[in-house]
Parts: C-alpha cells; structure tokens; sequence
C-alpha cells in the first residue's frame, strides 16, 4: 500500500497534535499510512518521561506543550524539518526499534548527500555530528536531528526533527533531550546553503527507501 504524503506548510503544533492522535485513533486495518512534512512556529514540547526543569530558561514568546511521545524535552520552529510518521507498523512488518534505526539511516543518509557526516549515539535517540575535516570542534558531536516516537495499537505517530536553518538560541534555552551541555546545530551552520524544500526532499525520499524496503 502506497504512503501518503502531505506537504503541510507552517502548521500550529497543537492542532497538528490533536490530528495526528485522532488521525491514529479512527484509522482501521484498510487506512493508507501517512507522511506529514512541515514545520512549525517556535514551540518547546515535553515527552512523557520528560522533566520540566530542563527548561531552565522559559520564554514568553515560545509556549511549552506536554505530549505523548518518548523523549525529553525539545523545540520546534521555523526553519527545522519536522516529519510525522503515521504507520502501522504491523502491515509493514517493523518493530519499534528497528524503525527508529531506520529513521535514523534516512537522516544519515540525507546529510551525507549534502556532505556531512553523522551517526548514532548509543542511548541517545537522534543524530549527532561526526568529526570530520575543517569542522569546527564546537560542532563536533552535537545533535542535529530529533526523534521522538509514540505507538498506539501498532501504529506510530510523531517523527522526526532536522535542523536546516533553526534558531539555535531556542535551544539553548533548554536541556535537549534531558542532557545539560549538549550542544544543537543547524545544516546552515556547518556551511549547506541549499533550500530547505530540497533538503525536505532529499529526506523523504530517503524515509520512503527505508519504509519501502520493509
């Protein structure tokens, strides 16, 4: 069964949520998975093991949002590729953990294409810069891409965040996902200029070549 995507512009982050739970708690064995590209306006956003003091700067300007994925604490805003996952991961036979990696895989791949090396960091979901030539050593090992999951009857919902052109201060209002010190970058920092439509498809094409490949 083919995936839908839908390209949804700058979407309030509340009401993405409600449609993203309702979207998953209506759809039936026959529904199409779905994948929802957007970004969003500054939002932070609490996982359910999340710690409220990691933000230990609040701003008036940026609302903090209680949620139902895993995960700590980040931020949303424009600039950053945010990509929802709704999939019923019985049809497409992936456990949870495989399908993290493969999320994972898909971001590696798509800053590899633009010439920048990332990995894992083992018990540290998300992506993190790895040291390479003419890096700047502040940026090595920080993170640049979110993940942040929540499965319901084995269907996903919730996804991923890629920093193309963020403001990095935002992150440093917080703890990102629980860590103090961890430092966040941005694509446009480490010197990629390209759009953050290309890059939006670059990503998805490789998402859909890791799903597909299920």
């Amino acid at each position: 069964m083919a995936i839908l995507v839908k390209h949804l512009g700058l979407a309030d982050y509340a009401s993405t949520y409600e449609a993203m739970r309702l979207f998953t708690q209506q759809r039936t064995s026959d529904t199409p998975d779905e994948i929802w590209i957007l970004e969003h306006p500054p939002v932070f956003t609490l996982g359910l093991a999340g710690d409220a003091s990691n933000l230990h700067s609040p701003s008036n300007q940026i609302p903090l949002v209680q949620v139902d994925r895993g995960g700590e604490i980040t931020y949303h805003g424009p600039g950053q590729i945010v990509v929802y996952l709704l999939l019923d991961l019985r049809r497409l036979s992936i456990f949870v953990k495989e399908l993290v990696s493969r999320i994972e895989q898909a971001v590696i791949d798509t800053l590899a294409d633009f010439g920048l090396l990332a990995e894992r960091h083992l018990g540290a979901p998300g992506i993190y810069v790895a040291n390479q030539d003419g890096l700047a050593l502040e940026w090595r090992g920080a993170k640049i891409a979110a993940l942040g999951l929540k499965v319901s009857k084995s269907c996903s919902y919730h996804g991923l965040a890629l920093n193309v052109a963020t403001n990095l201060e935002a992150f440093g209002r917080i703890h990102p996902c629980g860590y103090e010190g961890l430092k966040t970058v941005d694509m446009q920092t480490l010197g990629i200029k390209d759009n953050i439509q290309i890059i939006s498809q670059t990503l998805l094409g490789h998402l859909q070549k890791q799903l597909i490949s299920s």
